[in-house]
C-alpha cells in the first residue's frame, strides 16, 4: 500500500535505530508522533499541526491517558493509525 499524504510522512525505517538517530531524521520544522492502539506507528507531522484545534483535541486525549510520561519517547497518541492519517489528510487540505 503506497500512497503519500503532503505534510505528513510515515517513518517505518526510523523505527530500528537508535534514540539519538530519530531525531536526525525529522526534517526541521517538523516533530514525530507515535500513533496505534497495540502497535505504534510513527509519523513526522509538521508543526503546524500544534495550531489546528483537532490536532490539539488528539493531544489532549494524549495527555489524559500517557501524561508526559510517553513511553516510546516521543508523544504517544492514542488513536488508531488510518483515524490519524484521516484526521491529518483533513488538516493537509
Amino acid at each position: 500500500m503506497g500512497f503519500r499524504l503532503p505534510g505528513i510522512v510515515n517513518s517505518k525505517k526510523g523505527l530500528n535505530k537508535a534514540a539519538t538517530s530519530k531525531t536526525l531524521d525529522i526534517p526541521k520544522g517538523y516533530f514525530a508522533v507515535y500513533v496505534g492502539e497495540s502497535q505504534k506507528k510513527r509519523f513526522v507531522v509538521p508543526i503546524s499541526y500544534l495550531n489546528e484545534p483537532l490536532f490539539l483535541d488528539l493531544l489532549s486525549q494524549a495527555e489524559e491517558e500517557f501524561g508526559y510520561d510517553h513511553p516510546m519517547g516521543g508523544i504517544t497518541i492514542p488513536c488508531g493509525d488510518e483515524t490519524f492519517i484521516h484526521l491529518t489528510s483533513r488538516l493537509s487540505a
